[in-house]
């Protein structure tokens, strides 16, 4: 991790303006009739019925979305008793962070109280302003006081996350960590150096979810908690057993289980190596681990290591837990956050570890094989599949136990509206992923020699979404497959140069030469041209060897087009095949095209694009609405582009009349309707949201899904080879893994539809 140097981290605090988070309107405010609904005359109308009906406050405010993050700032992490102004920073990033991964609002509170009955009393006179309270570094023994009263005392959800935060993270470490080293959590024999809020509660949880009281031994400054121990008050003393160790040292010699929340250095290579076999290390202080990394793991190979730091693996970090809990908590009223809903959260984080990771999450932390293991134990703070995992975790368990004022029935259209949050849109590839999942077909990878391209074909394989051939050299695929710790032992590797495939490599050189020989092929080149993959993966598609052909991540976009159209073919009727992407919005789903095959298509050849990409779009189960975009709106200036655009609309009207089709126009005509239908009321477009666009010429259609996907933070699935007779899709030269996915599982639903 880059040294944060003081000066960077001021500047970012000052500018461009002071602070991290500010309050943004959600309501229309530019007319004087906003104002009057927004303030006085309009706003007295929601606040009489609140006053009728209290839950309606739910309905007319803010309240459902709105989390506090109080403190008084004498615990505030690394940096001690600072005083309530001082922990501001603090608190403004946890207000960041909720919102970042979860979409909650937070005002932060900075209470300037030390003294439990004043700190309890301000946030009980406040609390009717929030849907949920997180109660952010303070001090133990008050901590506990402050949370238990306000829990009692409140009918909202409320967590101190300095306790529970971590003993929830890792809760979910240890479960995973034990599950590895093949030790039971009811035998092992765990050490917590550390006997703050923070430690108390992570001991607290991890008997919850198996571990014995008697096998667990804490250490405050002083020492062991023994019961000859006569200076432990109540929460200490709950933890007080019989032992013969004296210090630390003596403590772990055996143990399975070191968790450290307490302070840096004070652990050594010594004391690791004393611990039993298979040693779990959660070295959990900030900035300063217990020890540090690297030489836990230079003193004994079998270790399991935790830190709290991001640049090591298996970092424990409360944003795994807080923004989803309180997500999960607020979407159903819940009146508190008790013990079912934290056991939840663990068991769904240490679940969602075992998944295969996300290749977004791989790019951010340079890796290429994240998987279960010994270096990934629990998920990374920024894999997005957490809140729609996590949150409708912790709801159905508030649901469950009694405490939620609000049900939820559909959970799949919950996990939906979570991901929709974010802006994360893919019901169109949920959709697209169920429909091929009913049917998996075979696809053949020609550039199976490419990590990617096995870690997709694992992917596709594991969900059930095709079934994997993999071409190419089998030693260095399984070398390969080897290095990266993939699971592909029973997909298929075909060799197209192996004497295996001579037999088959002959009677496709024979059919090639029978399309090609009036067309510059000899038998002889037919021969050799089958040697290579892209023809050969193209033949087993045409010959029923495969149902789909994926390529394209390493050569030139013509490269696999070119034997594609030599050995399939267009669709009949087809004269031109082109280039479909499907841009993944907050809106929406879009289709634009052509992106990658016409440069300069006449208005015939754009009618015949149009009709390839509105057939495309109809097998997605959307209508499509087709703007044709050009730098003209209906005439309004003379050109090649706008005629050519004009003229195929003319054509689209008059040969297919059920179309849903207008142009020419510009594209912000075309994106919003009430621009449209101000300007001109006579298209056909009015009323009816555009979903696809017809670019006049490649530039202008490669430009523009380009900056929607750079610049838009649109997701950019294709290229979508349209018009061919089987399926052949194309990557984008060094597509990701998800991307690559995302095309075969496209690949699956043209070869069902063909």
């Amino acid at each position: 991790m880059a040294k944060l140097r003081k000066q960077d981290a001021l500047d970012y605090h000052q500018y461009p303006k002071p602070g991290k988070i500010e309050v943004l309107p959600t309501k229309p405010h530019s007319s004087q009739r906003d104002l009057s609904l927004a303030y006085s005359p309009g706003v007295a109308e929601p606040c009489l019925d609140i006053e009728k009906n209290p839950e309606d406050v739910y309905k007319y405010t803010a309240k459902g979305n709105l989390v506090a993050v109080i403190s008084n700032g004498t615990a505030v992490l690394g940096l001690g008793d600072i005083g309530a102004l001082a922990s501001k920073p603090v608190m403004e990033g946890k207000g960041m962070l909720f919102k970042i991964y979860a979409d909650i609002d937070v005002f932060d509170i900075e209470v300037d109280a030390k003294d439990v009955e004043t700190f309890v009393q301000t946030v009980k006179a406040i609390a009717p302003t929030f849907g949920g309270i997180n109660l952010e570094d303070i001090k133990a023994p008050e901590c506990f006081e402050i949370e238990k009263r306000l829990k009692e005392e409140l009918n909202i959800p409320l967590m101190h996350d300095d306790q529970h935060g971590t003993a929830i993270i890792s809760a979910a470490a240890l479960i995973n960590a034990c599950e590895i080293a093949g030790k039971d959590l009811s035998k092992v024999k765990i050490v917590v150096n550390g006997a703050g809020a923070s430690a108390i509660s992570c001991a607290k949880l991890y008997i919850a979810v198996g571990a014995k009281k008697e096998n667990i031994l804490m250490l405050d400054s002083k020492g062991p908690l023994s019961v000859d121990r006569d200076d432990l008050d109540d929460n200490k003393k709950y933890f007080a057993i019989k032992t013969k160790a004296k210090d630390l040292a003596e403590a772990m010699k055996g143990a399975d289980v070191f968790v450290g929340l307490s302070k840096g250095n004070v652990v050594n290579q010594k004391m690791v190596q004393s611990m039993a076999k298979d040693a779990i290390v959660f070295a959990l202080a900030n900035p300063d681990p217990e020890i540090p990394y690297d030489d836990a793991v230079a003193a004994r190979e079998d270790i399991i290591i935790a830190t709290g730091r991001s640049d090591h693996p298996n970092q424990v970090n409360n944003v795994l837990g807080f923004p989803y809990i309180f997500r999960g908590a607020l979407d159903v009223r819940a009146t508190k956050i008790n013990e079912e809903m934290k056991l939840a959260a663990v068991k769904a984080i240490a679940a969602l570890a075992k998944e295969p990771v996300p290749d977004s999450v791989n790019l951010a932390y340079g890796s290429r094989s994240l998987a279960f293991g010994k270096d990934y134990i629990i998920p990374k703070p920024i894999d997005p599949r957490l809140l729609s995992t996590v949150s409708p975790a912790v709801a159905k368990a508030a649901i469950e136990s009694g405490i939620a004022q609000k049900k939820i029935t559909d959970w799949d259209a919950y996990e939906q509206e979570l991901i929709n949050r974010l802006g994360l849109d893919n019901k169109l590839m949920r959709f697209i992923t169920v429909k091929a999942k009913q049917n998996p077909k075979r696809v053949v990878f020609t550039e199976a020699d490419h990590y990617k391209i096995l870690k997709a074909a694992q992917m596709v394989r594991d969900e059930g979404i095709a079934k994997p051939i993999l071409l190419g050299n089998p030693e260095k695929i399984n070398k390969l497959i080897e290095e990266y710790n993939l699971d592909l032992h029973d997909v298929a590797i075909v060799d197209p140069r192996s004497k295996e495939e001579e037999e088959r490599r002959i009677k496709f050189a024979e059919l090639f030469f029978q399309k090609r020989k009036r067309r510059g092929y000899n038998f002889y080149e037919a021969k050799q041209v089958m040697r290579e993959r892209n023809h050969f993966g193209a033949m087993m598609v045409e010959t029923g060897a495969a149902d789909a052909m994926i390529s394209g991540l390493t050569r030139k976009y013509a490269d696999p087009i070119k034997p594609a159209l030599q050995i399939i073919g267009v669709q009949d009727g087809v004269r031109r095949v082109a280039g479909m992407y499907i841009m993944i919005t907050k809106q929406g789903p879009y289709f634009f095209a052509d992106t990658t095959m016409n440069v300069n298509p006449t208005a015939q050849d754009l009618v015949d694009i149009t009709v390839l990409t509105a057939q495309a779009v109809k097998k997605f189960n959307i209508t499509p609405r087709i703007g044709m975009l050009s730098y003209s709106n209906f005439g309004s200036t003379e050109g090649e582009v706008p005629t050519n655009m004009r003229q195929a609309v003319e054509i689209l009207h008059r040969d297919y009349p059920g179309m849903i089709v207008d142009g020419e126009m510009q594209a912000n005509f075309a994106l919003n309707n009430n621009l449209l239908k101000e300007q001109f009321p006579f298209s056909d477009l009015v009323d009816k949201k555009v979903n696809t666009l017809i670019f006049p010429n490649l530039a202008s259609g490669n430009i523009s899904y380009k900056l929607m996907q750079e610049l838009g933070g649109a997701e950019a699935i294709g290229p979508v080879l349209i018009g061919m007779k089987k399926p052949v899709h194309v990557l984008q030269l060094g597509s990701s893994v998800r991307e690559i996915v995302n095309m075969v599982t496209i690949a699956v639903i043209d070869a069902q539809n063909k």
